[in-house]
């Protein structure tokens, strides 16, 4: 589980350790070897909790989707094709299988104010403050934003990593970001915050 202690968006990269996949690993979890499993994991679970809650914007169905992807990635694992973007195929099974889960469910997320504020559990983050950021951002910034704010504060990846994953340029990336801090700013100053 992950615990979202404090949010730090300014643009810190030596607090940044760039997330490295051994594309090798897909080869191992092919193979059934549930160490590598456990390796993989390790390495990439903060990164697609972040990536996985801009999609469900909710906790439990966050976890749900985390737990099935990672049976997905065991399952489909010989499939992988080494292209240096092991975490960009990792994102489109969890995308994939948040799709599916939304179709079977037929149902819209939606994002009101109320359905955030009654409905969204966001029982892993324990200061108020930090849940009214998170709150904040689920609401205020676009999908596109927010997957870039919670990948960077949440997943703590790198920018050109965010860029590199979501096929952005950095420049654009970079742009994105910076653009959800100014709405987050400005919504977090007329709450008086």
């Amino acid at each position: 589980m992950i615990i979202f202690a404090s949010i730090n968006f300014e643009n810190s990269p030596k607090d940044k350790q760039e997330l490295s996949i051994d594309e090798n690993l897909f080869k191992k979890v092919g193979n059934d070897d549930m160490e590598a499993l456990g390796k993989l994991y390790d390495q990439t679970e903060r990164v697609m909790y972040a990536y996985i809650l801009t999609l469900a914007k909710n906790h439990d169905d966050t976890l749900d989707i985390l737990q099935d992807t990672y049976l997905k990635i065991k399952s489909a694992a010989h499939l992988y094709k080494p292209m240096g973007k092991p975490l960009a195929w990792m994102f489109t099974i969890a995308k994939n299988l948040y799709l599916e889960k939304i179709r079977k469910e037929k149902r819209v997320v939606d994002l009101k104010d109320e359905y955030i504020e009654n409905s969204i559990n966001l029982s892993f983050v324990s200061d108020p403050e930090d849940r009214m950021v998170l709150e904040t951002a689920l609401e205020v910034i676009s999908d596109e934003e927010r997957e870039i704010v919670m990948m960077f504060a949440v997943g703590g990846m790198k920018h050109k990593e965010i860029a590199r994953n979501l096929d952005l340029p950095l420049s654009t990336e970079l742009s994105k970001y910076h653009r959800a801090l100014k709405k987050l700013k400005v919504h977090l100053e007329r709450r008086g915050f």
